[in-house]
């Protein structure tokens, strides 16, 4: 406790400090709003068998109808297979680390590694983090955070809410996520889904939705709780992008489907498909949103695939097709990737993870 209100003591000499961080090394943003979402865990099986069970065919998801697709390949830093930790730290900041790591340079000299969230605070972008995970969970924090074990929660959200303070954080809570800690970090705080859709749109101001101790719950797992107290994924996202969108500059947002990924590990596969589609219909809304927009890119991606999943039969619309699963753990499967908007066209064929980063903040010649 006694770290964040440090934090903000100094919070005022550490913008001074770190102003320039970016600014001297790379171009400003081309872009006003860059919107990323993450299916974690959503490889291409994934999105058949959620495909399948919506329309009894593929092709048919959101993200699907984007015109420019690659496949992305997800390794960690010298090969081998990814956890979420380091395959965000690759799409954040366009370096390979090693598993477990966020956003620092391991191997390496261990120093910070530049994210794209700071690179569009560093050029006075508002910025925002949105999951069904714990709001400290590897994805979302190897965005906003920095740390040698992905474990260390406690840090990342003080890295959160003394340094880079993201202007959403939206998601589940987590031991460390009390409420006081976010009011005294001066952030407008709900904690059911009503309070969160009273928040007004101001230029500036800090909002966190947190939403129990731990991850959200499956949708599965009953519409009576989501009614009461959690909000959908899409529903968090619309928020975030109106709250984000008072800022007249324009904003980063990262949102992430994290409970795809635990259902794959359970080999669970009525909760994965429909993680999965309600990602398909956040998806949906960002784009409704956005289509006639020039000046706004969304990327929708995995950070890798999870369980091995393969569908063997098609059963048709609203029944859930026959799968098999191979692992209870990642995969190296490459993963998908969509792109709309400014700048989509350099999004295609074969890309690795690290590529998303110098596309979007090049750096000065």
């Amino acid at each position: 406790m006694k770290r964040i209100i440090i934090g903000l003591m100094i919070l005022s000499l550490f913008s001074c400090i770190t102003s320039n961080y970016g600014t001297e090394n790379f171009v400003p943003p081309e872009y006003k709003n860059v919107i990323i979402l993450i299916g974690d865990g959503m490889g291409p099986e994934e999105v058949k068998a959620a495909g399948y069970y919506l329309g009894g065919s593929e092709g048919i998801l959101s993200f699907e109808q984007f015109p420019h697709q690659a496949m992305v390949s997800t390794h960690l830093h010298g090969g081998g297979i990814t956890d979420s930790a380091a395959a965000a730290t690759a799409m954040a900041t366009g370096v390979k680390v090693d598993k477990g790591i966020l956003s620092m340079a391991v191997p390496g000299d261990g120093s910070d590694l530049y994210t794209l969230l700071e690179y569009f605070q560093d050029f006075q972008r508002s910025t925002g983090l949105v999951t069904t995970a714990r709001i400290t969970h590897a994805t979302p924090a190897a965005f906003a955070a920095h740390n040698l074990n992905r474990d260390n929660e406690e840090e990342i959200l003080e890295d959160y809410l003394e340094e880079t303070r993201p202007n959403v954080l939206f998601g589940g809570g987590s031991l460390y996520s009390e409420p006081d800690v976010f009011m005294e970090a001066q952030y407008q705080l709900a904690e059911d889904e009503t309070t969160m859709m009273d928040f007004s749109p101001q230029e500036n101001e800090y909002y966190a939705a947190i939403f129990g101790g731990t991850h959200m719950p499956y949708l599965l797992e009953g519409q009576e709780a989501y009614e009461e107290v959690y909000p959908t994924l899409s529903e968090m996202a619309e928020k975030a992008v109106e709250l984000l969108s008072a800022d007249p500059d324009g904003f980063f947002l990262m949102i992430e489907g994290g409970r795809i990924d635990h259902a794959g590990h359970d080999h669970q596969i009525e909760k994965n498909l429909q993680e999965t589609l309600e990602f398909h219909r956040t998806v949906q809304g960002i784009y409704d949103l956005y289509k006639d927009d020039p000046n706004t890119l969304i990327l929708v991606t995995a950070d890798h695939e999870t369980g091995g999943l393969e569908v063997i039969e098609n059963r048709g619309q609203g029944e859930y097709p026959m799968v098999t699963w191979s692992t209870t753990n990642h995969t190296s499967v490459n993963v998908p990737l969509y792109a709309f908007g400014k700048n989509a066209e350099l999004f295609h064929g074969e890309m690795d993870n690290t590529d998303f980063f110098p596309i979007i903040a090049p750096r000065k010649e």
